[in-house]
């Protein structure tokens, strides 16, 4: 099914070599054979610096939606932003309940139409594409880069390379600085054979997520799509496991462009944007992962990781001990105090009954998966029980189509809902289930609560992850789980779907302004969009209390800043920060408060008894106070930058991580002006809330370019001598961190 080899390799004439064996066959050393890879050409194209090892990528254009673009732009302007230098889409596609905190989230549509008016971006309203449909149908093309503020902007199914990073990138690039980075990996993914009738590309994408994920196999690493079952899928096909890709944790992806592709770009009306793009001969891997695609069954993500992954078949031959396992996890990752009714309730005579299924967004959303459901549901009832089913076209110009050819009134003649283009059910907000409710869903995540339930008052609910071909199969069996392979009757994915495109719903609504910025224009503020509080510089040395102490395995963003309803609050970042954590620590903002209470009165009277005390005998002048999140591997999920920012709002002066999970994160640390500290050890040092972390010469350090730095750590009386590494950091990183965040380094 999968066959991982993480040594280098060469793929010449159809197979693959082994890097010690290039030499014998006349291939050039690693290094030269590199440039053979599709991405290699693609950030060549894109480096504006004088080395391939440390890159400083332009990209061609940036996508932003409502929870993002307002943070991004007040950043940005802060920074001395006059108007966007390359095209700038602000989607509105995550706050689109505007019953939601009030006027809050169309008090932000208000704001981004007025900013695009001003400073030259497209503008797309509410309900009329989910952000990764619009760029697809309107800017991916072979050759291209694509920066978005969401961890799902992954184009490479259309030969682009899309990188999803925090706020504060997209900020960089709107201010024409570059996006940096090491040269990354490149991973091989070479499709062998087609996918059997019932098998989506949810499916091949939770069987690539379950077989990488664990071990890191292509963290922070391309992965570069190819071979000869690549001709067997469609777009649609294609495009829904690349977006998948983000939840291995890789940097980006790519694909091959082929005349699947040359076709349906001409159907979007941009034929002229092809070029063909496949990797050279003697390209040069620095791993391999083969897909036999016809050996790919139905898969379930069950609650609460994407990589938590099984076969239907498995799941429903181990189905007592996994949802054991899931009822386990439940309290432990939930933190509850009493355990909730057990999932194997939900076994009724040997059969699991779930309540709801929800196909939606950027990954479930697309034409030929709601093709396939109405196909697979066609004359069969979801019925008046329990289970109900929810259908999120992904684009305006996708439900045309759709409606034009029967499909929603198939669906909706079945009983399925037909909602609007959100993301919603991707991140918590539409379609909540009951407490106690397990939905199936072909949407991007699993996590805790992205269902929307609110443990902390007692509601508990659950997500698991299918394609939308057995979602539709288990409404047809009203709502017993049942994997789509499991059918008489199942239709197949042929490489090229009938579909006509139709953009003018996008003609009737969007407002197409790139390059004509206005500066006569003025920004339109809600009362709930505030600019950021103000930042000072990296001190001579630092005293640090610890706030919250995490000892989970991996911590997503979610858990370090809530998804779902808190988003309305996303353009206040003083009003955000007030959901730091809560889901996981809800002392951590009480304790960041009172830290910062100190340190602002410091700032002002370093005599002051209360300053004196913090400091434990240390110059209130030269020395001071913050706040740390210790955390063993911080940073999984989301690309939102709000999980550093907002504890940077709160006094936050560094994490420390026995690693970070993703780049992305630690970006987004660095950019607020936080240490991104690492300690290999730290999982050994048992701190807690309330342990303090002494550094002398901190700002020295930073600045001198240090790898290592010496602390105490002050622990129950008791003084332990520790080394934190600050490893990889730029030049320019640095100076970020000493002037306190990027606000005040660009606007210097």
């Amino acid at each position: 099914m999968l066959k991982i080899t993480p040594q280098g390799a060469y793929y010449k004439n159809g197979a693959f070599l082994p890097a010690q064996d290039g030499p014998a066959a006349g291939l050039p050393a690693p290094e030269e054979a590199k440039r053979g890879t599709m991405a290699y050409a693609i950030l060549k194209a894109h480096n504006t610096g004088d080395s391939m090892d440390s890159l400083a990528i332009k990209f061609d254009a940036m996508a932003s939606h409502d929870i993002t673009y307002v943070g991004i732009i007040q950043t940005a302007r802060a920074s001395g932003m006059q108007e966007f230098p390359v095209p700038y889409v602000l989607t509105n596609c995550h706050n689109s309940l505007c019953a939601v905190g009030g006027t809050i989230n169309e008090d932000d549509h208000v704001f981004g139409l007025s900013a695009a008016k001003k400073y030259g971006g497209e503008f797309v309203p509410a309900h009329q594409s989910v952000i990764h449909s619009y760029m697809r149908e309107r800017y991916a093309a072979p050759g291209k880069m694509i920066l978005g503020s969401d961890s799902h902007t992954r184009y490479g199914a259309y030969g682009t390379m899309a990188i999803g990073e925090g706020g504060p990138e997209l900020a960089r690039q709107l201010l024409s600085k570059t996006y940096n980075v090491a040269y990354p990996k490149v991973i091989a993914i070479y499709l062998t054979g087609a996918p059997i009738p019932g098998v989506g590309p949810q499916d091949v994408a939770l069987e690539l997520i379950r077989s990488t994920f664990k071990d890191g196999v292509v963290k922070n690493a391309v992965m570069e799509f190819f071979g000869p079952g690549v001709a067997s899928l469609s777009m649609d096909y294609r495009s829904g496991i690349d977006v998948m890709t983000t939840e291995t944790t890789c940097l980006s992806s790519v694909w091959p462009a082929d005349d699947t592709l040359k076709d349906h770009l001409a159907a979007l009306g941009r034929g002229s944007e092809f070029k063909p793009q496949a990797p050279a001969d003697g390209a040069y891997y620095d791993g391999v992962i083969e897909v036999e695609l016809d050996k790919i069954r139905p898969m379930i993500a069950l609650p609460f990781h994407p990589s938590n992954a099984y076969t239907i078949r498995e799941f429903k031959e181990n189905m007592k001990d996994l949802l054991h396992q899931v009822d386990e996890d439940t309290v432990h990752q939930l933190k509850l105090k009493n355990k909730p009714a057990s999932l194997l309730d939900k076994i009724v005579n040997g059969q699991f009954h779930v309540d709801q299924g929800v196909i939606a967004g950027c990954s479930g959303g697309t034409y030929q998966n709601i093709v396939r459901t109405a196909q697979i549901l066609d004359g069969h009832a979801i019925g008046a029980d329990e289970f109900w089913l929810s259908v999120y076209p992904t684009s305006q110009p996708v439900n045309l189509e759709l409606t034009r050819k029967g499909y929603i009134a198939s669906l909706m003649a079945a009983g399925a809902s037909i909602r609007s283009c959100f993301c919603g059910p991707c991140f918590g907000a539409g379609d909540v289930p009951a407490n106690g409710g397990f939905s199936i869903r072909h949407s991007t995540r699993n996590f805790p609560n992205r269902e929307g339930s609110k443990p902390s008052d007692g509601q508990v609910s659950y997500v698991a992850l299918m394609d939308a071909r057995s979602i539709a199969a288990t409404a047809v069996n009203g709502g017993v789980l049942t994997g789509a392979d499991e059918l008489p009757a199942r239709p197949v994915d042929p490489a090229v779907e009938p579909f006509s495109y139709d953009n003018t719903p996008y003609k009737a609504r969007v407002y197409f302004g790139v390059g004509k910025a206005d500066p006569s224009q003025e920004l339109v503020f809600g009362p709930n969009i505030a600019d950021w509080p103000e930042q000072v510089a990296l001190p001579d040395n630092l005293l640090l209390t610890v706030c919250s102490a995490i000892y989970d395995p991996v911590t997503t963003t979610d858990e370090l800043i809530p998804s779902g309803e808190t988003s309305s609050y996303r353009s206040n970042p003083i009003k955000l920060s007030e959901f730091a954590l809560s889901r996981k620590d809800p002392q951590y903002v009480p304790r960041a408060k009172e830290v910062l209470a100190v340190e602002k009165l410091r700032r002002t009277d370093p005599d002051a008894s209360e300053v004196k005390a913090a400091l434990m005998g240390h110059d209130g002048r030269d020395t001071g106070l913050g706040s740390l999140v210790m955390a063993l591997k911080p940073g999984d999920g989301s690309a939102r930058e709000q999980a550093a920012s907002c504890q940077r709002v709160l006094g936050g002066v560094a994490n420390l991580a026995a690693e970070y999970a993703t780049k992305r994160y630690r970006s987004n640390v660095v950019n607020w002006g936080m240490l991104p500290f690492i300690a290999e050890g730290v999982k050994d040092w048992n701190i807690q809330p309330g342990d303090r972390l002494y550094i002398p010469g901190v700002r020295a350090a930073v600045d001198s370019g240090a790898e290592e730095i010496s602390a105490t750590l002050l622990q129950n009386g008791a003084e332990k001598a520790v080394t934190l590494k600050l490893p990889g950091m730029t030049r320019e990183e640095r100076d970020i961190v000493l002037a306190g965040c990027l606000i005040n380094y660009y606007a210097k």
